[in-house]
């Protein structure tokens, strides 16, 4: 089903609108938790917890893309359930590399920075200038934490040039948000 026609199933509060998502993004949302998290009850109640949460903002949202409104749920609640995880010392192995990655240039007030529009912006700006390719994979590996490995396969490349790839465009984002003015 078109996502235009299953937010229009919320807007009516039609209990189908969850059906159909489930149907056309659970896959989707199950790889994006399963990135960052290690757990699958825990990916599973992340899934759960993103459906109600669509339940509950649209409306009043009206998203213009029910997959990336979608994804950003899923991702925030993969990474909240993650940071509590990470509190008990357990589990999230994906993501604290990922974290430990970025952690080389962001000070460990990152989730404060992160709010920050300056950042926000900072980020956007250097993303747009990048490569498209070069930009396809920071993306997938910051945003959808995807493994080394996992990089290589989609692009047809070897590790170490996706190793290689994210070193370098993470040094010119140090760069980039130095240029900005921005305390890292």
């Amino acid at each position: 089903m078109v996502d235009e026609k299953i937010i229009d199933l919320f807007w009516l509060r039609s209990e189908e609108a969850i059906t159909q998502t489930k149907n056309s993004y659970e896959p989707y949302c199950r790889a994006i938790c399963s990135n960052i998290l290690s757990n699958r009850l825990d990916t599973e109640e992340c899934i759960s917890d993103a459906y109600m949460k669509l339940w509950e903002t649209i409306p009043p949202q009206r998203p213009r893309s029910l997959r990336a409104y979608l994804s950003k749920i899923v991702r925030n609640l993969a990474l909240d359930r993650y940071r509590n995880i990470n509190s008990e010392k357990r589990g999230g192995k994906q993501a604290k590399l990922v974290f430990e990655e970025i952690q080389e240039f962001i000070s460990q007030d990152a989730e404060e920075l992160a709010d920050e529009l300056t950042l926000r912006d900072a980020i956007n700006s250097f993303l747009e200038d990048l490569d498209p390719d070069v930009r396809t994979v920071f993306v997938q590996r910051y945003w959808y934490f995807l493994s080394v490995r996992q990089i290589a396969d989609i692009h047809g490349m070897g590790q170490s040039k996706v190793k290689m790839t994210l070193k370098r465009t993470r040094d010119k984002l140090k760069e980039h948000l130095k240029k900005e003015g921005l305390d890292i």
